[in-house]
């Protein structure tokens, strides 16, 4: 276990509190960063239904999975005891006619809450409308309601030693980012400069390595460089091209992001200006940093800066990050945006990335940080600039 028993405890503590403060009897987490913070199950075993039950009474969260995941695995890694662990058959795997939720059901009843109101993750990758009707299905004395979000909003702050992993991931993305930057060059292939980041992702350090982290390396190269989420291709850079990087180094499921841009040969003079300016307002947005605050006021102090250079930006320049699995990094509470009324507090963790994107180019620079008792803390140390090789 990546955890003490103890803050297991705590975390189901905290959200059976949340759950009674809703009305819920039971909760069934499918989202598979919660059944790693309930439980401490880490497998690639999300590509099939899997999750937990929790009822107000019971400490212990009911594990659900397939039989190969269950006893192969759940019962040696995580704090769960045999009686909280439940399989269901591989005839149910992909089979048009049948569904694992008619598992889920049978154990909902087991439990004695056929009749209960129970809440479901209504908006998460990994509860399915087939799933929801095939539960709604098998217990039709029950109320369903939707308990998205209630654990997430749980893990927005963070314990000292979550807070402990974060500082590993950001070392492995500062060595991940100059593996990167070294490899870029005029003639040089797209994804051998990825295999060179996904090298020091893993690799990491004598002391200790890296997981894979929930985002591929996003490297949007040239007049793409302004559609921030691209990947890459086996094709060649040239000179004079702009390339935005942004990854993450991964510690133990825990994310902290990087995002640095890199221009090979002579950058245009409007690529430098604003990569000035974004990186003055990324200093001013961290600069508003400071528990009280309300997340609005990064954004504010950002678009102050913007305001003064006559420039504007749609999107949001932030977002809470921590434990997460593919397709995404980030919690999917707070952002760092106009309206967000969320009061920061010490160990909340964040990725401000104010990326400036347009037509022909883009810039992204960005720091992961969390919320100290007077400011703020970068886990990644590199060079806050447009990074210039000749």
């Amino acid at each position: 276990m990546h955890f003490e028993k103890t803050e297991y405890l705590q975390r189901m503590q905290k959200t059976q509190e949340a759950m009674a403060a809703k009305g819920m009897d039971v909760l069934l987490v499918s989202d598979p960063a919660n059944i790693c913070y309930l439980s401490g199950h880490d497998a690639w075993s999300f590509y099939v239904p899997q999750g937990l039950i929790i009822t107000l009474e019971d400490k212990m969260p009911v594990f659900i999975g397939r039989y190969m995941d269950v006893y192969g695995g759940v019962i040696k890694s995580t704090w769960l005891d045999e009686q909280h662990v439940r399989a269901y058959s591989d005839t149910l795997v992909h089979n048009p006619e049948h569904h694992p939720m008619e598992r889920f059901a049978e154990v909902i009843k087991e439990l004695g809450a056929r009749k209960k109101t129970i809440a479901v993750e209504m908006d998460n990758y990994w509860f399915t409308a087939r799933g929801y009707e095939c539960l709604k299905a098998n217990l039709t004395d029950a109320e369903f309601m939707d308990g998205n979000l209630l654990i997430n909003w749980i893990r927005i702050i963070k314990s000292d030693k979550e807070i402990e992993y974060q500082r590993k991931a950001g070392h492995l993305a500062s060595l991940a980012i100059q593996a990167g930057i070294d490899a870029i060059e005029a003639g040089k292939r797209q994804c051998d400069v990825v295999a060179a980041i996904c090298h020091a992702q893993i690799h990491g350090t004598e002391e200790f390595g890296g997981d894979y982290p929930s985002i591929v390396p996003l490297l949007p190269t040239g007049e793409m460089a302004g559609a921030p989420h691209l990947t890459w291709s086996d094709e060649r850079y040239s000179d004079n091209t702009v390339v935005a990087i942004e990854i993450a180094g991964c510690y133990r499921r825990y994310h902290s992001p990087l995002a640095r841009t890199v221009c090979i040969g002579n950058p245009d003079p409007k690529v430098k200006d604003v990569a000035e300016i974004a990186i003055e307002g990324l200093e001013a947005a961290l600069g508003a940093v400071k528990p009280g605050v309300y997340l609005e006021e990064m954004e504010l102090a950002f678009r102050n800066v913007l305001k003064k250079n006559r420039m504007q930006k749609e999107s949001r320049i932030g977002y809470s990050i921590g434990l997460n699995y593919p397709p995404d990094w980030g919690e999917h509470t707070a952002s760092i945006r106009c309206g967000d009324r969320t009061i920061l507090k010490p160990n909340m963790t964040f990725h401000c990335i104010p990326g400036m994107y347009y037509g022909d180019f883009g810039v992204s620079i960005s720091e992961a940080f969390r919320v100290t008792e007077n400011g703020y803390e970068t886990f990644a140390h590199y060079p806050r600039k447009l990074i210039i090789k000749q």
